[in-house]
């Protein structure tokens, strides 16, 4: 029986010495953050899965090789967790915790002062808190190493 996999590609986060699947394992154990896609766009991915596989069904049909028949709906299901973290539809499920206080005070580690910026120039240079984030987008490591893959 061939299953669906959501996961991500391991890299290392530069300072903490922790990678991408350390995070994921920390999240899901959380806040279930996976899990809560799944279950909020189980409808969608059955739908990405119906036409992945009608579409290589077509290609075979007209003597296309086909290398999987899953990718189409594993490209889509990549790009639709993206876009729920960045459109924060997770904050809205109801998790405990969530959104996360880190990204209501708008922590980013992109940056070398993750909490404030500075803003204006010579005597008028102010340092002003961060704005708002979404939840679980802190480096953007994390929302973009996901991977989903039947096997």
């Amino acid at each position: 029986m061939t299953k669906l996999y959501l996961g991500v590609i391991d890299l290392p986060y530069t300072e903490s010495g922790q990678t991408t699947g350390d995070v994921a394992e920390i999240l899901e154990g959380k806040y279930k953050v996976m899990e809560s896609y799944f279950e909020a766009h189980k409808d969608k991915i059955a739908k990405s899965l119906e036409n992945s596989l009608q579409g290589a069904i077509e290609s075979l049909s007209m003597g296309a090789p086909i290398a999987s028949p899953f990718s189409s709906a594993e490209s889509f299901i990549d790009k639709d967790f993206r876009n729920f973290l960045s459109m924060s539809e997770i904050e809205n499920l109801g998790i405990p915790g969530v959104p996360t206080q880190a990204a209501l005070d708008g922590v980013s580690h992109r940056f070398k002062n993750p909490r404030y910026k500075y803003v204006g120039k010579g005597k008028n240079r102010t340092k002003v808190k961060r704005s708002r984030r979404p939840s679980f987008i802190d480096t953007g490591l994390y929302q973009s190493s996901m991977k989903a893959w039947f096997k």
